[in-house]
Protein backbone atom coordinates (compact mmCIF):
# COMPACT_ATOMS: atom_id res chain seq x y z
CA UNK A 1 0.00 0.00 0.00
CA UNK A 2 2.85 2.39 0.85
CA UNK A 3 4.58 1.60 -2.42
CA UNK A 4 1.38 2.24 -4.34
CA UNK A 5 0.83 5.54 -2.48
CA UNK A 6 4.32 6.70 -3.43
CA UNK A 7 3.70 5.71 -7.04
CA UNK A 8 0.35 7.48 -7.02
CA UNK A 9 1.95 10.83 -6.22
CA UNK A 10 5.10 10.23 -8.28
CA UNK A 11 6.06 10.07 -11.92
CA UNK A 12 5.90 6.29 -12.27
CA UNK A 13 2.87 5.53 -14.43
CA UNK A 14 1.27 2.14 -13.94
CA UNK A 15 -2.22 1.31 -15.13
CA UNK A 16 -3.50 1.43 -11.56
CA UNK A 17 -2.02 4.90 -10.99
CA UNK A 18 -3.54 6.19 -14.25
CA UNK A 19 -6.98 4.79 -13.36
CA UNK A 20 -6.96 6.35 -9.87
CA UNK A 21 -5.90 9.76 -11.19
CA UNK A 22 -8.55 9.73 -13.90
CA UNK A 23 -11.24 8.74 -11.38
CA UNK A 24 -10.11 11.52 -9.04
CA UNK A 25 -10.30 14.05 -11.86
CA UNK A 26 -13.79 12.75 -12.69
CA UNK A 27 -14.82 13.33 -9.05
CA UNK A 28 -13.37 16.86 -9.00
CA UNK A 29 -15.15 17.82 -12.22
CA UNK A 30 -18.42 16.29 -11.03
CA UNK A 31 -18.30 18.20 -7.72
CA UNK A 32 -17.81 21.53 -9.50
CA UNK A 33 -20.46 20.62 -12.07
CA UNK A 34 -23.00 19.88 -9.33
CA UNK A 35 -22.41 23.33 -7.87
CA UNK A 36 -23.16 24.89 -11.27
CA UNK A 37 -26.30 22.77 -11.74
CA UNK A 38 -27.64 23.70 -8.30
CA UNK A 39 -27.38 27.33 -9.42
CA UNK A 40 -29.03 26.49 -12.78
CA UNK A 41 -26.08 27.65 -14.89
CA UNK A 42 -25.57 26.38 -18.41
CA UNK A 43 -22.05 25.07 -17.71
CA UNK A 44 -22.95 21.81 -15.99
CA UNK A 45 -21.69 18.43 -14.85
CA UNK A 46 -20.83 16.88 -18.21
CA UNK A 47 -18.88 19.91 -19.40
CA UNK A 48 -16.69 20.18 -16.31
CA UNK A 49 -16.17 16.42 -16.01
CA UNK A 50 -15.00 16.26 -19.63
CA UNK A 51 -12.67 19.24 -19.14
CA UNK A 52 -11.18 17.87 -15.92
CA UNK A 53 -10.77 14.28 -17.15
CA UNK A 54 -9.35 15.29 -20.53
CA UNK A 55 -6.87 17.66 -18.87
CA UNK A 56 -5.82 14.81 -16.57
CA UNK A 57 -5.32 12.44 -19.51
CA UNK A 58 -3.28 15.04 -21.40
CA UNK A 59 -1.06 15.51 -18.34
CA UNK A 60 -0.62 11.74 -18.02
CA UNK A 61 0.20 11.52 -21.72
CA UNK A 62 2.72 14.34 -21.33
CA UNK A 63 4.46 12.52 -18.47
CA UNK A 64 4.33 9.23 -20.41
CA UNK A 65 5.91 10.76 -23.50
CA UNK A 66 8.64 12.39 -21.45
CA UNK A 67 9.48 9.49 -19.11
CA UNK A 68 8.83 6.45 -21.29
CA UNK A 69 9.18 7.27 -24.97
CA UNK A 70 11.87 9.93 -24.68
CA UNK A 71 13.51 8.38 -21.58
CA UNK A 72 13.44 11.58 -19.52
CA UNK A 73 14.71 13.89 -22.26
CA UNK A 74 11.29 15.34 -23.12
CA UNK A 75 9.52 18.26 -21.46
CA UNK A 76 6.33 17.11 -19.66
CA UNK A 77 5.07 20.69 -19.46
CA UNK A 78 4.69 21.20 -23.20
CA UNK A 79 1.30 19.52 -23.62
CA UNK A 80 0.09 21.07 -20.35
CA UNK A 81 1.03 24.51 -21.67
CA UNK A 82 -1.17 23.91 -24.72
CA UNK A 83 -4.11 23.09 -22.44
CA UNK A 84 -3.58 26.32 -20.50
CA UNK A 85 -3.56 28.39 -23.69
CA UNK A 86 -6.34 26.48 -25.43
CA UNK A 87 -8.83 26.36 -22.57
CA UNK A 88 -9.25 30.13 -22.86
CA UNK A 89 -11.27 29.70 -26.05
CA UNK A 90 -13.71 27.40 -24.28
CA UNK A 91 -13.96 29.79 -21.35
CA UNK A 92 -14.58 32.70 -23.71
CA UNK A 93 -17.55 30.86 -25.18
CA UNK A 94 -19.21 30.77 -21.74
CA UNK A 95 -19.27 34.59 -21.50
CA UNK A 96 -22.50 36.13 -22.75
CA UNK A 97 -23.64 39.71 -23.15
CA UNK A 98 -27.28 40.45 -22.39
CA UNK A 99 -28.08 44.09 -23.04
CA UNK A 100 -25.83 46.17 -20.80
CA UNK A 101 -24.89 43.17 -18.66
CA UNK A 102 -22.18 40.54 -19.01
CA UNK A 103 -22.89 37.03 -17.71
CA UNK A 104 -20.88 33.84 -17.56
CA UNK A 105 -17.63 35.20 -16.12
CA UNK A 106 -17.83 32.84 -13.13
CA UNK A 107 -18.57 29.87 -15.39
CA UNK A 108 -15.58 30.78 -17.56
CA UNK A 109 -13.38 30.94 -14.46
CA UNK A 110 -14.69 27.52 -13.35
CA UNK A 111 -13.68 26.08 -16.74
CA UNK A 112 -10.14 27.33 -16.07
CA UNK A 113 -10.26 25.84 -12.57
CA UNK A 114 -11.45 22.45 -13.86
CA UNK A 115 -8.58 22.35 -16.35
CA UNK A 116 -6.09 23.27 -13.63
CA UNK A 117 -7.45 20.56 -11.34
CA UNK A 118 -7.24 17.98 -14.11
CA UNK A 119 -3.64 18.87 -14.90
CA UNK A 120 -2.69 18.82 -11.21
CA UNK A 121 -4.31 15.45 -10.56
CA UNK A 122 -2.78 14.04 -13.73
CA UNK A 123 0.66 15.09 -12.50
CA UNK A 124 0.08 13.54 -9.06
CA UNK A 125 -0.13 16.95 -7.40
CA UNK A 126 -2.98 15.78 -5.17
CA UNK A 127 -2.84 17.94 -2.03
CA UNK A 128 -2.70 21.30 -3.89
CA UNK A 129 -5.49 20.07 -6.19
CA UNK A 130 -7.66 19.10 -3.20
CA UNK A 131 -6.95 22.41 -1.49
CA UNK A 132 -7.77 24.33 -4.69
CA UNK A 133 -11.04 22.37 -5.05
CA UNK A 134 -12.06 23.16 -1.45
CA UNK A 135 -11.18 26.85 -1.80
CA UNK A 136 -13.09 27.02 -5.10
CA UNK A 137 -16.22 25.54 -3.49
CA UNK A 138 -15.95 27.91 -0.52
CA UNK A 139 -15.59 30.81 -2.95
CA UNK A 140 -18.59 29.76 -5.01
CA UNK A 141 -20.91 29.04 -2.07
CA UNK A 142 -19.94 31.11 0.96
CA UNK A 143 -18.42 34.18 -0.66
CA UNK A 144 -21.47 34.48 -2.90
CA UNK A 145 -23.57 34.76 0.27
CA UNK A 146 -21.27 37.52 1.57
CA UNK A 147 -21.49 39.36 -1.76
CA UNK A 148 -25.29 39.19 -1.82
CA UNK A 149 -25.49 40.29 1.81
CA UNK A 150 -23.10 43.25 1.73
CA UNK A 151 -22.65 43.96 -2.00
CA UNK A 152 -25.99 43.19 -3.66
CA UNK A 153 -25.72 42.40 -7.34
CA UNK A 154 -26.85 45.13 -9.69
CA UNK A 155 -27.91 45.03 -13.32
CA UNK A 156 -27.71 47.80 -15.88
CA UNK A 157 -31.14 48.44 -17.35
CA UNK A 158 -33.18 51.23 -18.92
CA UNK A 159 -36.14 52.76 -17.06
CA UNK A 160 -38.85 54.06 -19.43
CA UNK A 161 -41.34 56.66 -18.23
CA UNK A 162 -44.37 57.84 -20.21
CA UNK A 163 -45.35 61.24 -18.79
CA UNK A 164 -48.78 62.77 -19.21
CA UNK A 165 -47.50 66.26 -18.37
CA UNK A 166 -43.96 67.65 -18.06
CA UNK A 167 -40.76 65.72 -17.48
CA UNK A 168 -40.08 65.16 -13.76
CA UNK A 169 -36.87 66.80 -12.48
CA UNK A 170 -33.92 64.42 -12.68
CA UNK A 171 -32.80 65.21 -9.13
CA UNK A 172 -36.22 64.34 -7.74
CA UNK A 173 -36.32 61.08 -9.73
CA UNK A 174 -32.88 60.15 -8.40
CA UNK A 175 -33.83 60.78 -4.79
CA UNK A 176 -37.06 58.79 -5.08
CA UNK A 177 -35.61 55.69 -6.73
CA UNK A 178 -32.60 55.77 -4.38
CA UNK A 179 -34.93 54.62 -1.58
CA UNK A 180 -35.29 51.34 -3.47
CA UNK A 181 -31.55 50.96 -4.05
CA UNK A 182 -31.79 52.08 -7.69
CA UNK A 183 -29.11 54.44 -9.03
CA UNK A 184 -29.84 56.64 -12.05
CA UNK A 185 -26.59 56.90 -14.04
CA UNK A 186 -27.72 58.93 -17.01
CA UNK A 187 -30.66 60.46 -18.89
CA UNK A 188 -30.76 58.21 -21.93
CA UNK A 189 -33.37 59.85 -24.15
CA UNK A 190 -36.39 62.15 -24.13
CA UNK A 191 -38.93 62.55 -26.94
CA UNK A 192 -42.26 64.37 -27.29
CA UNK A 193 -44.60 62.68 -29.78
CA UNK A 194 -48.33 63.46 -30.25
CA UNK A 195 -48.63 65.16 -26.90
CA UNK A 196 -46.92 62.34 -25.01
CA UNK A 197 -43.50 62.74 -23.40
CA UNK A 198 -41.37 59.59 -23.23
CA UNK A 199 -38.22 59.64 -21.09
CA UNK A 200 -35.67 56.88 -20.54
CA UNK A 201 -32.97 56.69 -17.88
CA UNK A 202 -30.01 54.33 -17.58
CA UNK A 203 -30.15 52.79 -14.11
CA UNK A 204 -28.27 50.32 -11.92
CA UNK A 205 -30.89 48.20 -10.19
CA UNK A 206 -30.52 45.42 -7.59
CA UNK A 207 -32.06 42.07 -8.47
CA UNK A 208 -34.17 42.12 -5.30
CA UNK A 209 -35.80 45.52 -5.91
CA UNK A 210 -39.58 45.83 -5.39
CA UNK A 211 -40.30 47.22 -8.85
CA UNK A 212 -44.10 47.20 -8.48
CA UNK A 213 -44.02 49.57 -5.49
CA UNK A 214 -41.41 51.73 -7.22
CA UNK A 215 -43.56 52.05 -10.34
CA UNK A 216 -46.67 52.79 -8.23
CA UNK A 217 -44.91 55.57 -6.33
CA UNK A 218 -43.54 57.11 -9.53
CA UNK A 219 -46.99 57.12 -11.12
CA UNK A 220 -48.60 58.70 -8.06
CA UNK A 221 -46.08 61.46 -7.43
CA UNK A 222 -45.34 62.58 -10.99
CA UNK A 223 -48.56 61.67 -12.85
CA UNK A 224 -46.70 59.18 -15.01
CA UNK A 225 -48.89 57.09 -17.32
CA UNK A 226 -46.64 54.03 -17.48
CA UNK A 227 -43.33 52.73 -16.12
CA UNK A 228 -41.25 50.01 -17.84
CA UNK A 229 -37.93 48.41 -17.09
CA UNK A 230 -35.94 46.69 -19.86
Amino acid sequence: MDAFSSELAGTVLSWEVCCVRILLSFSAGAIMGLERKFRMRFVGIRTLVLICVSSCVIMLLSIYLSRVLFEGSGDPARLAAQVVSGIGFLGGGAILREGFNVKGLTSAAIIWTAAALGLSIGAGFFFPALLALMISLVTLVLIEFVEERFFPAEELKVLYLTCSETQPPLKVIKSLVAKYGVVVTNLNNASFVEGVLKVSYEVRIPKSVDFENLAHELCQKFKIASVELR
